[in-house]
């Protein structure tokens, strides 16, 4: 059983993710912000994090660089939720890149194809 964390403020997103995810067999925590996600990263074994790039208080970006600094957190694979495309690559140094993206608005099919390659690699 995999643990996933879903952080994205649209609350309408979290859902559809896990609606997704859970029907796969998925176990989904989620979060609407920043300080939620790195408390819920601290306290939890996760084995994956779906991470928007844009939340309240702590962006994505910045999440997705601690964990990737953390030599606890960064053997988790992120996938970033964005509407911005491949320009989030730019802003993120080579060692602190999400391991894949995705365009929101975001269907099924794209969700747990790139869930599933990361998981099972």
């Amino acid at each position: 059983m995999y643990n996933i964390l879903v952080v994205d403020d649209e609350e309408d997103v979290q859902q559809l993710a896990r609606i997704i995810l859970e029907s796969e067999g998925y176990m989904v925590l989620t979060a609407g912000g920043g300080e939620e996600a790195l408390n819920i990263l601290s306290h939890n074994k996760l084995d994956l994090v779906l991470l928007d790039v844009v939340l309240p208080s702590i962006s994505g970006l910045d999440i997705c660089r601690q964990m990737k600094r953390d030599k606890n957190m960064r053997d988790i694979p992120v996938i970033m939720f964005t509407a911005l495309g491949s320009g989030v690559d730019m802003m993120l140094s080579k060692q602190e890149k999400a391991d894949d993206y995705i365009l929101k608005p975001f269907t099924r099919k794209m969700l747990l194809e790139k869930v599933e390659r990361l998981l099972h690699r």
